[in-house]
């Protein structure tokens, strides 16, 4: 498909990540194929997650066509915007569509960003997934490369105030080895196990993180943080 919108798009988003001065730390971009369909399982601590996503995947040579909510295309500026790069509208109150349409996209040969958390996490831990990753995974027989992101949360996340004023912030993206998930295995059992893998990232990011997430806002309170309590 032809791409006129996503190139300009990644200008002016790498125009941005200048401006912010955000010190970006890009791991495992090898896991992701060079060719044929996948899933980039994400976590989501931020607004930012998908175009900070979306950079970290361009030294593999693959545009991201990222599953976001309608409200998102029925914006007046960003609509178009998402239309133009391909990216897929989920409607919750009709949710087939969506799938079907990611799963033609993942048959074409796309690589496809989803949140299987749904939402940003307020707590900055990692939810109960939606199993639609996993059942997009079987159902297009594609490898999901489960990917990690930290750090983005200190621009701009759910319920704090936005902070676009010049920081170095640290901020990683990570992306796992790919898991084949086999049309006819337990739908249950490896979404369990994929938020597994992505929990086992999250920890070993954060270890090595930079910056001290003791008594900081973006930080959850299993590390020191003071954010919101995880729901589940």
């Amino acid at each position: 498909m032809a791409d006129l919108v996503y190139p300009p798009v990644i200008f002016t988003i790498k125009t941005l990540w200048k401006y912010l001065g955000l010190r970006f730390d890009f791991r495992g971009e090898e896991n992701i194929p060079r060719k044929g369909g996948a899933i980039l399982a994400i976590n989501h601590v931020s607004y930012f997650d998908f175009a900070i996503t979306g950079t970290a995947a361009l030294p593999a040579g693959r545009y991201v066509r990222f599953m976001a909510k309608k409200e998102i295309f029925d914006n007046k500026i960003a609509g178009p915007l998402m239309r133009g790069m391909h990216h897929i509208n989920v409607d919750r109150s009709s949710g087939s569509a969506s799938f079907v349409a990611a799963l033609r996209a993942l048959k074409a040969g796309e690589v496809i960003g989803i949140f299987p958390e749904g939402t940003v996490s307020t707590s900055f831990e990692i939810k109960q997934l939606k199993s639609g990753a996993v059942r997009l995974a079987m159902g297009a027989g594609v490898p999901i490369i489960p990917t990690v992101i930290w750090g983005s949360q200190r621009v701009w996340t759910k319920g704090v105030k936005r902070n676009l004023k010049r920081k170095k912030f640290p901020v990683s993206v990570t992306f796992g080895e790919p898991i084949h998930y086999q049309r006819g295995d337990d739908v249950e059992l490896a979404e369990t196990h994929l938020r597994e893998v992505l929990l086992a990232m999250l920890h070993e990011v954060q270890d090595i993180y930079p910056d001290s997430h003791v008594g900081e806002r973006w930080a959850p309170t299993r590390l020191g943080g003071t954010a919101p309590a995880p729901l589940n």
